[in-house]
């Protein structure tokens, strides 16, 4: 069992958890992801590693209180325990020789953007970072966000805070204003990586984008996560999650997560005929 040892709101819909997992915390690199399971019965859910302590061994996870599972994890109090908690998993991110880096975090992948910069600005890089909301409710890890960036922008897509636009016309105006990235990482809902590797590809800058494609095991063997990188056949959960963004078939990765969200909606709305409520167990 996993202790929840801290709990934080960020906003309506989105949680952070820090989880005692010493295992994982020793290991743990950023670009790296979890599986947990609040149960025997629950499902098998990824989670990008948002940060860890390898002193206190502890992992923090960022959380969309979308499904019925996420729900349940995010209903849970410090105190309380998981039951599974697996990782790390996946390829850590290779930044390279990058002396200039842009990295963009879109709406809740701003969880996963903010260990990239993290990282990046703890090697003496320097890091502009773009955050794209949707309104300036939801709004999450700004003062984290700033501690780790040299530049921080953030935008909103009604102007309610920060630039009003999205993160690709914040983008554009760095490139605009003589900025020369040797690399730019993108993370966030697929339309929105798609659209920042459009900016990028006319001035060849490397752009990294974090995959997260429906997953099972983690560990290749399902195939589920299969995604198709210069026209090659890659497996998210051991080849990535990061992949050149200027490589990936973002329009078959669309689809392919799309299949499910019928069923998806049906069993959020399904109700209990025994106890008149939604089933708890994930």
């Amino acid at each position: 069992m996993f202790k929840i040892v801290k709990k934080r709101q960020l906003n309506s819909s989105v949680v952070l958890l820090e989880i005692e997992a010493p295992f994982v915390a020793k290991k743990a690199q950023p670009g790296q992801f979890i599986i947990f399971r609040t149960d025997e019965h629950g499902e098998r859910v990824p989670l990008t590693i948002a940060d860890f302590d390898r002193e206190k061994g502890t992992v923090t996870i960022i959380v969309q209180t979308v499904g019925r599972a996420t729900k349940l994890l995010g209903s849970m109090n410090e105190g309380d325990s998981i039951r599974d908690f697996v990782g790390p998993l996946g390829v850590p991110t290779h930044f390279g020789d990058a002396k200039r880096v842009a990295v963009i975090g879109g709406g809740v992948g701003c969880a996963i953007a903010y260990p990239q910069a993290k990282a990046l600005h703890g090697k003496g890089v320097h890091v502009d970072m773009i955050a794209g909301f949707r309104s300036k409710e939801i709004v999450i890890l700004e003062e984290e966000m700033k501690a780790v960036s040299d530049n921080l922008i953030i935008t909103t897509d009604d102007g309610s805070y920060g630039k009003h636009g999205f993160v690709t016309n914040a983008l554009q105006e760095l490139i605009d204003a003589g900025n020369q990235y040797d690399l730019v990482v993108a993370i966030g809902p697929i339309p929105m990586m798609k659209f920042v590797c459009q900016v990028t590809k006319p001035y060849n800058i490397k752009t990294m984008v974090s995959l997260n494609p429906i997953m099972i095991d983690g560990t290749g063997m399902c195939g589920c996560c299969r995604v198709h990188v210069g026209g090659e056949t890659k497996f998210a959960c051991v080849d990535g999650p990061d992949f050149d963004g200027h490589q990936v078939d973002f329009e078959e990765l669309m689809r392919r997560n799309a299949n499910y969200r019928e069923m998806e909606q049906e069993e959020n709305e399904h109700i209990c005929r025994l106890t008149g409520g939604v089933r708890t167990n994930a």
